[in-house]
């Protein structure tokens, strides 16, 4: 049967960040593609057959520590999760122990696939089943029972988005498992679901909930009759989605830095609700007494954090960073980085930062497709809100708890929060009418993420 959000919390077993993963690197890779949640009877997770493949044993210790290593760490701190997620104890004075595979796989609450299962899910995967690519692999969409999870005829189950591991990267398959480690087991509205894995000989497969209009990334930048320009009250309404899905891994109870927060990396379900996918560059944020994480710079062009990309320090404001902008991607409509624009303009953030701290010049930042149709006190404070996120000074921005707040208040105050298609957006049509055309630059293409250092 299915599961609401708030069963399936109860059912899944969680875990604080110090048994989690302490972080995992790796190459740029592609996204994935209604909402699905499992029975707490499926069969649970078993390292039981599992042939060597070109990734090694299965019950190996993943390599070295620290940026390679996947860690745990007993005894501790007592937290519940959200929506009845349960903890298990931890203790931060503990020293980190390498986690193997197994135990990993074991620990996440999730269904195992066979490669057959999947298979046929997808039609073997067939080209016209392809939903996605990327430097991980390639995305399909599948059709599962309902009840069971086993592969069922297109149109007759529920559909499943299957990634699908090139099996020549090995750096990918570090990828693959953080996703497994983290996904496995947290559960928030605003975290895609991960409804299960596929371990067999030299096939690493996920399966996910299948988001159906696609990543943020496309309705912003994308161009024809299949993505139409969204309006400004449904960009607020995502941007409150993902700010809560930060918030949520920042919490005391997760610890977790993002790393990787980006438009192609926030998916959107059928009424436009965001959800944040792609852990494979999680990180588990600092514990006990440490004010930071030294790490590889890994990400995105565009993305990163400053104090980040200069010194490898990583702590929860560098995620902060990188909400700010992707905040001034969806008010303008401009990619971070896009070098078919003209000089001076390539940089987003520095070429819109000027113009965001002053009131009468922010309508040249924003997006021409919105015709106008926002609020001139709400697009202020969302230029203000996004300049905050990216002040140079990691301890000068915002936590993304004060940021949802914000985002919430403006949403309640100009009546958004409501579906897709009830909205009617007459506001400030003349102040912003005529503003340059700061959204209707050429696709630069997807920034791929890539070491940074």
């Amino acid at each position: 049967m299915l599961l609401s959000v708030g069963d399936e919390c109860s059912a899944r077993a969680g875990a604080t960040a110090e048994e989690r993963s302490a972080g995992v690197t790796g190459p740029p890779r592609g996204d994935s593609g209604r909402g699905l949640a499992w029975d707490q009877g499926l069969p649970g997770s078993s390292c039981a057959g599992l042939a060597q493949g070109p990734f090694g044993a299965c019950c190996r210790a993943m390599a070295g520590a620290g940026e390679d290593g996947l860690f745990s760490r007993s005894g501790a701190k007592d937290g519940s999760r959200l929506s009845g997620c349960s903890s298990r104890a931890s203790s931060a004075s503990m020293p980190p122990t390498a986690k193997t595979e197994c135990e990993i796989l074991q620990s996440a609450n999730v269904k195992i696939f066979s490669f057959t299962d999947l298979r046929q899910a997808t039609r073997n995967f067939r080209p016209d089943s392809m939903i996605g690519e990327g430097g991980f692999g390639s995305v399909y969409k599948g059709w599962l029972d309902e009840n069971t999870l086993s592969a069922c005829k297109p149109g007759t189950g529920i559909p499943v988005a299957v990634k699908r591991l090139n099996q020549d990267s090995s750096q990918g398959h570090r990828e693959w498992l953080a996703e497994v480690n983290y996904l496995g087991q947290f559960c928030h509205p605003n975290l895609v679901k991960l409804i299960g894995y596929c371990v067999e000989d030299e096939h690493r497969l996920l399966v996910y909930e299948c988001m159906p209009r696609g990543s943020l990334e496309n309705h912003l930048f994308r161009r024809g009759s299949n993505f139409q320009p969204i309006s400004w009250n449904l960009r607020m309404k995502v941007a409150l989605g993902a700010a809560k899905g930060l918030a949520y891994l920042h919490s005391s109870e997760t610890k977790v830095i993002y790393r990787d927060f980006k438009t192609s990396n926030i998916l959107l379900d059928a009424d436009y609700s965001a959800k944040l996918s792609d852990f494979g560059l999680a990180k588990d944020g600092p514990v006990g007494e440490k004010s930071h994480v030294s790490t590889r710079v890994m990400g995105t062009y565009g993305y990163a954090a400053p104090e980040y990309l200069s010194t490898g320090h990583l702590t929860t404001k560098s995620d902060v960073y990188s909400f700010g902008v992707v905040l001034l991607e969806m008010m303008s409509g401009r990619r971070a980085i896009d070098k078919n624009r003209p000089q001076g303009e390539h940089n987003l953030v520095e070429w819109a930062r000027p113009y965001l701290t002053h009131k009468r010049k922010i309508f040249r930042v924003l997006d021409t497709r919105l015709d106008g149709q926002y609020s001139h006190t709400g697009a202020q404070t969302v230029a203000t809100l996004a300049l905050e996120c990216l002040s140079y000074e990691a301890k000068l921005r915002p936590s993304m708890e004060a940021v949802v707040t914000i985002l919430e208040e403006l949403l309640q105050s100009s009546g958004a929060d409501k579906k897709p298609g009830a909205e009617k957006h007459q506001e400030s049509k003349g102040a912003f009418k005529n503003a340059p055309a700061a959204g209707v630059g050429r696709n630069s293409g997807k920034p791929r993420r890539r070491t940074l250092g």
